[in-house]
């Protein structure tokens, strides 16, 4: 059984309304450091905003969100953006990688945005992608790459700068049913490696039943966590 020791993310009270509609009624949940938690509901539920506003891509009408009790609400735009790239990952659904690069300059691009030299960035993209079992794929475009390559691919672009919690929305998605086991397997297995923190947006009942956790939304509010 795993240890979950120090809370690694608290959202209080967070609303958010698109125009007339509110999608999110006041959200309050916690996730622990090292937890792997999933995020179910019914399209409309408001489980992407919610994982976008975690994620700092959005910002809620109300509530307030706390990194290891860091209030990231009183952060400037610049100073959240240097927060999220050195503390935040995603994995999309359809790996969102760029076709005219290789698999590791994919992988690189983060650490770069980070300020992080060259040959640091080269050699941090090269481990992970290594650990990944990517070795020899290394040098290829996306184009190259099997459904599974490039979503490990993107998992390690998600992890180059060492974050705090990687959010993933639909991230089996697209794929067959082995890449689908492997990609969850290997959740676990960076969690074991890394103590890596998981949220999870998913539709996969599987991968759900495999969490640590699982927090429902209808909408737009907890019904069970």
């Amino acid at each position: 059984m795993y240890v979950f020791l120090m809370s690694m993310i608290d959202c209080k009270q967070i609303t958010k309304s698109f125009g007339n509609l509110k999608v999110l009624k006041g959200i309050d949940l916690s996730v622990s450091e090292g937890e792997i938690v999933s995020i179910v509901g019914p399209s409309g539920a408001g489980k992407t905003t919610l994982l976008q506003i975690m994620g700092t891509l959005d910002k809620p009408d109300s509530g307030e969100i706390l990194y290891q009790n860091l209030n990231i609400n009183k952060l400037k735009d610049k100073d959240l953006a240097a927060f999220r790239n050195k503390n935040i990952g995603f994995v999309f659904q359809f790996h969102q990688l760029l076709p005219e690069f290789t698999a590791l300059e994919n992988v690189m691009i983060p650490a770069l945005i980070g300020n992080a030299k060259q040959s640091e960035a080269k050699k941090r993209a090269f481990e992970i992608l290594d650990f990944l079992g990517l070795k020899d794929r290394m040098e290829h475009k996306p184009a190259e790459l099997s459904g599974g390559e490039k979503q490990r691919v993107a998992v390690a672009r998600a992890l180059v700068n060492k974050p705090s919690v990687i959010f993933a929305d639909e991230p089996s998605g697209s794929l067959d049913t082995q890449n689908k086991t492997e990609l969850h397997q290997l959740f676990f297995d960076l969690r074991k490696e890394f103590n890596q923190t998981f949220v999870i947006v998913t539709h996969d009942v599987q991968l759900a039943q495999l969490t640590d956790r699982t927090i429902q939304l209808k909408d737009g509010v907890v019904v069970m966590s």
